[in-house]
């Protein structure tokens, strides 16, 4: 009964995110992510698209060039539009429409110029979708526009609905000091953690939402105390209370649907613009799954950014799990650094003959966990080719 209730989970889950954009940002830090890799010149990074803001992020340590793979194409338009921002020179319209979320000429800047900077596969999905851009009634952002962020949306809405939860929230966002976002946070809680959001943060369709497959769930319910509902309490308290709130891009852009100029990813940063300009051609994408990447293109590198896609192959695939990790040491060279992340607080399925040849240093790693913007996962892992 349990296996057939968790392939019907997969199916919805799959329903969900099948054909459409799941991450209009990345939520990983890639400020953890670039102490941990010492990214160089000689870098060449094989790693997941998500929304290819962190690949943008890498950007400024000069690797000599970055592989994003996604098996959803939605993903790499995504980052494909976004390099197009850079090749046509135009900073303005790079931050109304990714920092601000909305630019009432976005059409007329596809129509005109970006299109023609992008590989046709991203032409095609904007020219349909670049109404994501425009400012509507309702959802006034692109970052309330795909399956994570209708949830944002609707986490907005329910913010708006209490006038007292909303003034908190402006106020712990321009809290100055952890002593004031500690203040304020007490008060906020029991607004945005109590019987109704415990209730919803249980469910199937909220965590699909929001991009959070069944095994991971699962992970969580199996490894931390008070299950789902007790590692987003403990994880928010933890963000908004022992974190600098100045510099978290990340909720800001979640609570508001926008970024400022002082709070925003490295990409955004009009002193980092022209940096960039001409970078972004060291950034290719693929369409397709690593194994099949690495298949494809053999070869020495430096890097692997995994994400925590392996929580998922860990339970639906061993085999495709094992695979990947025997291709990965096929293409890497003593010192490769190897960069995931899980939902569980430790994770066990990290096949023996990786563990002969990888070193995994968890008090670096631990040490770093702690400081990640983001905050929503169990555990972070550096692995180092021996």
């Amino acid at each position: 009964m349990k296996k057939a209730l968790n392939k019907v989970r997969d199916k919805f889950f799959e329903k969900i995110h099948g054909n459409n954009l799941v991450y209009n940002t990345c939520w990983e830090d890639p400020k953890v992510d670039r102490i941990l890799l010492e990214l160089d010149k000689d870098s060449e990074i094989v790693m997941i698209t998500s929304a290819g803001c962190n690949a943008l992020d890498y950007l400024l340590d000069d690797p000599k060039h970055i592989y994003c793979i996604d098996v959803n194409p939605r993903q790499n338009a995504l980052l494909n539009l976004k390099q197009s921002l850079f090749k046509n020179g135009d900073y303005n319209a790079l931050f109304k429409m990714f920092g601000v979320g909305q630019y009432r000429h976005a059409q007329e800047l596809l129509e005109e110029s970006l299109k023609d900077l992008m590989p046709t596969a991203a032409s095609d999905y904007w020219e349909e979708k670049i109404a994501y851009f425009l400012p509507k009634k309702n959802k006034k952002s692109f970052y309330f526009r795909g399956t994570s962020g209708s949830f944002a949306w609707v986490f907005k809405i329910y913010l708006d609905s209490s006038k007292k939860a909303r003034k908190l929230v402006d106020a712990l966002l321009e809290a100055q000091s952890l002593e004031e976002q500690q203040e304020i946070y007490a008060e906020l809680e029991p607004s945005i953690i109590n019987k109704v959001t415990k209730w919803l943060m249980d469910r199937h369709v909220t965590m699909s939402m929001l991009g959070v497959p069944h095994p991971q769930r699962q992970l969580i319910r199996d490894g931390y105390p008070g299950g789902m509902s007790g590692y987003i309490r403990d994880n928010l308290k933890h963000i908004f209370t022992e974190l600098p709130i100045t510099d978290n891009y990340f909720w800001r852009l979640y609570i508001t649907g926008r970024y400022t100029k002082t709070c925003c990813p490295n990409y955004l940063k009009e002193e980092n613009y022209s940096f960039l300009q001409g970078k972004e051609e060291c950034i290719s994408t693929h369409t397709t799954y690593i194994s099949s990447f690495l298949k494809r293109k053999p070869g020495q590198y430096s890097h692997y950014i995994l994400l925590d896609h392996q929580d998922w192959l860990a339970s639906h695939d061993v085999a495709a799990l094992e695979e990947e990790w025997m291709l990965i040491l096929e293409n890497s060279k003593p010192g490769t650094k190897i960069l995931m992340r899980s939902a569980a607080l430790e994770i066990d399925f990290i096949p023996d003959f990786v563990l002969e040849k990888v070193s995994f240093d968890k008090g670096l790693t631990a040490k770093w966990h702690k400081t990640d913007r983001v905050g929503t996962y169990g555990s972070t892992y550096l692995g180092t080719v021996k």
